[in-house]
């Protein structure tokens, strides 16, 4: 019987752009009928089981997708025991990660945007501090690499 891949997208504040990795890889997965556990966190603890920014559920809300009962939590070293990926959204998360990771990790861990071919070592956009334009583009990054991790995982 085959194991059920879990997928883990990581950022900072666990707001903006892991909880929009998690909703277009849960939505590319049920399109391609790969049952798969996905969850998002962050490296910094300000957000705290708080729901994502209002501007990332208006465009997971654009996509038909409703994120508005996620809820923030603080990746742990355990995360690398309970999936088998983690996926930084950026080379500083991805430096924070290395830092917690216990020793042999079960997860391997890479970069988002590795998994997108010709976009390899970018970070993806951080919206943050912008209008709804960034957030449309952070969509657009997560989208093309949640379908490329359906392929990888799909195999």
């Amino acid at each position: 019987m085959r194991q059920i891949p879990s997928v883990l997208f990581v950022c900072l504040g666990n707001i903006c752009r892991s909880p929009l990795a998690e909703a277009a890889l849960r939505r590319e997965a049920g399109v391609a009928g790969l049952d798969i556990l996905v969850d998002s966190a962050g490296t910094g603890s300000w957000h705290i089981g708080k729901g994502p920014d209002p501007r990332s559920c208006a465009e997971a809300q654009r996509h038909g997708i409703d994120i508005r009962s996620y809820r923030a939590r603080q990746a742990t070293p355990e995360d690398f025991a309970r999936f088998d990926r983690i996926i930084a959204l950026d080379a500083a998360n991805y430096a924070d990660l290395q830092r917690i990771a216990p020793r042999n990790p079960h997860a391997k861990l890479s970069l988002l945007l590795d998994h997108v071919p010709g976009l390899e070592g970018q970070d993806v956009a951080d919206p943050y501090y912008g209008g709804p334009e960034g957030f449309e583009e952070t969509w657009q990054q997560v989208s093309a690499a949640a379908r490329q991790l359906v392929t990888e995982l799909d195999r």
